[in-house]
C-alpha cells in the first residue's frame, strides 16, 4: 500500500505542474501553422523581417527557427489567443541574450533544441496561468524540449552543471517542468522545479546534495489528534436551607 501511496503522490507531482507546462505545441503551432498564420497576416511581414536582421546583427540568427521563437503559449487555443505572436520591439534584446546562452551553453550539454514557448502577453499569460513576474511577459524566456531522447535524470545531470558553472554570470534561469521540458531565461540567476522532500526544489538542489531527484514527495505528516480533557469537577458545599 505504501509503495501505491508513493506511486500516486509521483503522479500528483507531475500534474501539479501548471498545464501549459505539460503540452507540447499542437498543429497550430507547427511550421505549417505559422505559415498559415504568416499567410492570415500578411501586414507582419515587414516586421517580421526587421525581427530576423535584429538577429542578424546581434549575432543570433539561426540559433533557433524564427517560427519556433514566435510561439506563444501552449494553452493559446484555449485561451483564445494567437498560436505566434511579434513582441513589442522594445522587448527583443531580452531574447537575444537568451538565444547566446541556448547557443553557447544549452545546445553544447543538449544537442539540438526545439523552443515551444516564447513571448507571453499579459493577457494570455493570466489565462496560462503563469506568473505575474514571468520571464515570458519581458520576452527573456523560452520553454524548450531536447531533440534528443533523454530521461528526465539524464537532462538535469546535463542541465544542472552547466547552469551552476554559467548561469551566474549570465543571470540565468533554469527551471524544469513535466517530462522534458525546460526553461531558460536571462533575466535573473535562479532555479525552480518540483523536487525533494516537499516537492518544491529545484532537482539541480536535489542533485547537489546527493538526493534522488525524481524520488516522489514524501507523504505528509499524519496530524495527531488529540482529545481535549474534560473540566475537572469542583465540589461544592451545600449552603444552609439547601440540605
Amino acid at each position: 500500500m505504501r509503495r501505491l501511496f508513493l506511486a500516486a503522490l509521483a503522479a500528483a507531482a507531475v500534474l501539479a505542474a501548471p498545464a501549459h507546462a505539460q503540452e507540447l505545441p499542437d498543429e497550430g503551432q507547427s511550421e505549417a501553422g505559422y505559415q498559415a498564420w504568416l499567410a492570415a497576416h500578411p501586414h507582419l511581414t515587414g516586421t517580421i523581417l526587421s525581427f530576423e536582421a535584429w538577429q542578424d546583427a546581434a549575432g543570433v540568427r539561426g540559433v533557433l527557427p524564427t517560427w519556433q521563437i514566435l510561439r506563444t503559449a501552449s494553452m493559446w487555443r484555449t485561451c483564445g489567443g494567437q498560436p505566434f505572436e511579434i513582441p513589442p520591439f522594445r522587448l527583443w534584446p531580452g531574447l537575444t541574450q537568451t538565444l547566446r546562452f541556448i547557443r553557447d551553453h544549452v545546445k553544447p550539454v543538449l544537442g539540438e533544441v526545439d523552443a515551444v514557448s516564447g513571448y507571453r502577453n499579459p493577457a494570455l499569460n493570466v489565462c496560462a496561468r503563469g506568473s505575474d513576474r514571468s520571464a515570458h511577459l519581458d520576452y527573456f524566456a523560452l520553454d524548450l524540449v531536447p531533440r534528443q531522447p533523454l530521461t528526465r535524470r539524464q537532462l538535469f545531470e546535463r542541465l544542472c552543471p552547466m547552469h551552476a558553472r554559467f548561469g551566474p554570470a549570465s543571470g540565468a534561469g533554469l527551471g524544469f517542468y513535466a517530462f522534458q521540458r525546460f526553461h531558460i531565461d536571462t533575466r535573473s540567476f535562479r532555479r525552480w522545479g518540483a523536487a525533494g522532500p516537499a516537492g518544491n526544489e529545484s532537482p539541480c538542489a536535489v542533485l547537489e546534495r546527493g538526493g534522488d531527484p525524481e524520488a516522489p514527495p514524501l507523504p505528509p505528516p499524519v496530524p495527531v489528534v488529540t482529545t481535549p480533557a474534560p473540566p475537572p469537577v469542583t465540589p461544592t458545599t451545600p449552603q444552609p436551607g439547601q440540605r
